[in-house]
């Protein structure tokens, strides 16, 4: 009723609401995300006199793009290329099997000729320790029967070992190869 005693209070309250919808309705169609604001915040607070504006803008700087640059870098490894593959161009093309046949029976000779030449050093180098040994007061023979003690029972667990994993004799392999 006091409403209606004073039409002047009700025609008020109408545009306040009138007023209240126009803004509401303005508001639902602009973007909250404005950047207007906060570039002229940015500029008054630029414009102020500080004395560590420009240090503090190039920290920011370098944070920032030291930042950017380490996130954008992306290591890319290229696969290897193909080896250009020379074949064997020592030999010639056309040799038949019996030039073949003696290369390899002067190879297996060759080849021989060093094992022998490594074994006779590996013997004298043998005597010369035993030469040493003898003249510091070592039994050597006794140190030499020790070894080939070792070395038989070193080869028996060996030949066991391989005698489990395959369950056959491999005896005739080895004084084959021997």
């Amino acid at each position: 009723m006091a409403l209606a005693a004073r039409p002047h209070a009700l025609r008020q309250l109408r545009l306040a609401f009138r007023r209240e919808a126009y803004y509401l309705a303005d508001m639902r169609y602009r973007t909250r995300f404005n950047a207007v604001g906060g570039i002229n915040d940015f500029i008054q607070e630029w414009k102020k006199p500080t004395p560590y504006r420009w240090p503090i803008l190039a920290a920011s700087f370098a944070i920032s793009g030291s930042l950017l640059f380490w996130v954008t870098q992306e290591k890319y490894y290229y696969p290897p290329q193909e080896p250009d593959v020379t074949y064997i161009t020592t030999y010639a093309a056309d040799r038949t099997d019996e030039e073949i046949r003696q290369s390899n029976i002067e190879n297996q000779r060759l080849k021989d000729e060093r094992e022998a030449e490594e074994a006779r050093l590996i013997e004298r180098r043998r005597e010369l320790y035993k030469e040493v040994g003898a003249a510091s007061g070592l039994d050597v023979e006794a140190m030499e029967a020790q070894i080939e003690a070792e070395e038989a029972a070193a080869a028996a667990a060996e030949r066991q070992r391989l005698e489990s994993l395959f369950g056959e004799s491999t005896q005739g392999t080895e004084s084959d190869s021997e």
